[in-house]
């Protein structure tokens, strides 16, 4: 039994936006680290999030368009980041944060609307 496509691309696209965070923010807890050093590590960090961020756009394109991927990764991106900000920054979310997030998904539906 294999899974549907979907899945596949959106369980890609999580453990890839995981990667890409700890990428872009892991960092951020290591303040006496040299900037050199960090910048270094985060490429290596990245370079797991686009092994498996392209599979993920290559396997899901066809089920989805181009705009319907970058879409789904953006509000990926978000909630991973939102747990991410919370557990290992231990950065609260505020309303206003929550209201900003559920604003994008409004925006993030629209892309998948289709009229009949």
């Amino acid at each position: 039994m294999s899974l549907p496509v979907p899945a596949i691309t959106i369980a890609l696209l999580i453990a890839s936006n995981v990667f890409m965070t700890f990428a872009w923010y892991g960092h951020l807890t290591f303040r006496s680290a040299p900037l050199i050093v960090v910048i270094l590590v985060s490429w290596g960090i990245a370079f797991f999030e686009y092994v498996l961020q392209v599979p993920a756009n290559r396997i899901g394109h066809g089920t989805f368009s181009a705009a319907e991927l970058k879409t789904i990764q953006e509000v990926i991106t978000l909630s991973v980041f939102a747990v991410f900000s919370v557990w290992y920054l231990r950065e609260p979310l505020t309303w206003n944060h929550l209201v900003g997030f559920a604003l994008i998904a409004v925006g993030a539906g629209f892309v998948f609307y289709r009229p009949t």
